[in-house]
């Protein structure tokens, strides 16, 4: 399972564009950093990737699949194959834990018996079992995000899409979600963050995609926030 990202351009206004020719690929199974600063156009791949927006020319190839080809009935598929986490969480805080992850299993009709065996599965892998009946406003901003990691792998997608995963919790929280997300990959999901956490990125040594004014300005396989 290959992500390509092909001569993507994305212009809002006239003369005014937010991606400027962007080309990648992305392998199954690496772990990849999407840095640069606010504004840069990491948010609006995301978007492309996931079918929430479109290019004004070039395409994501999920899979040899173009995303943008999709038919309206086609993209919730596309959506299953590709878990993601936000910065802001976006959990129910009318559900407990346990129920916020129930519910990607229920939103595509699983069984009970698959839900009973699935969500305690996740919540032991991300270290929440013991906070199952408690709701969100109970946890820490680590707590949280971890959350929002096991809801996006429930499904067991090939792909885990995280669109600055740590730009509202504390470093030690960071470390914590940013070693679990290695942690998946290990297991052989494909791993994409989007961030400007510089120290994240340093620390971490994984490939680096730099984007800065909507261009491309490096790929490194091992590098820096810097290049």
């Amino acid at each position: 399972m290959q992500i390509r990202f092909e001569h993507i351009s994305k212009e809002y206004l006239k003369d005014a564009k937010v991606l400027d020719d962007v080309s990648f690929e992305i392998d199954a199974g690496e772990f990849v950093f999407l840095v640069g600063p606010s504004g840069a156009g990491k948010s609006t791949l995301v978007k492309f990737l996931i079918r929430d927006d479109l290019p004004t020319s070039g395409d994501v190839y999920f899979d040899n699949q173009s995303v943008a080809s999709l038919t309206k009935e086609e993209i919730p598929a596309l959506r299953r194959k590709i878990g993601i986490v936000f910065q802001d969480f976006k959990v129910l805080f009318s559900r407990t834990v346990f129920e916020n992850v129930a519910l990607a299993l229920e939103v595509v009709d699983s069984p009970i018996l698959v839900i009973n065996e699935v969500v305690p599965n996740m919540l032991s892998m991300v270290g929440l079992s013991e906070f199952k009946d408690r709701f969100p406003q109970q946890l820490s901003g680590g707590e949280l995000q971890r959350l929002s990691i096991a809801r996006a792998l429930a499904h067991e997608p090939d792909v885990l899409v995280a669109d600055e995963p740590t730009g509202m919790i504390d470093p030690a929280s960071s470390r914590q979600v940013m070693d679990l997300l290695e942690k998946v990959n290990a297991m052989g999901t494909t791993v994409l963050v989007a961030t400007h956490d510089q120290a994240t990125v340093d620390r971490m040594k994984k490939r680096v995609i730099g984007l800065e004014k909507g261009k491309v300005i490096f790929d490194k396989a091992k590098g820096t926030y810097n290049g």
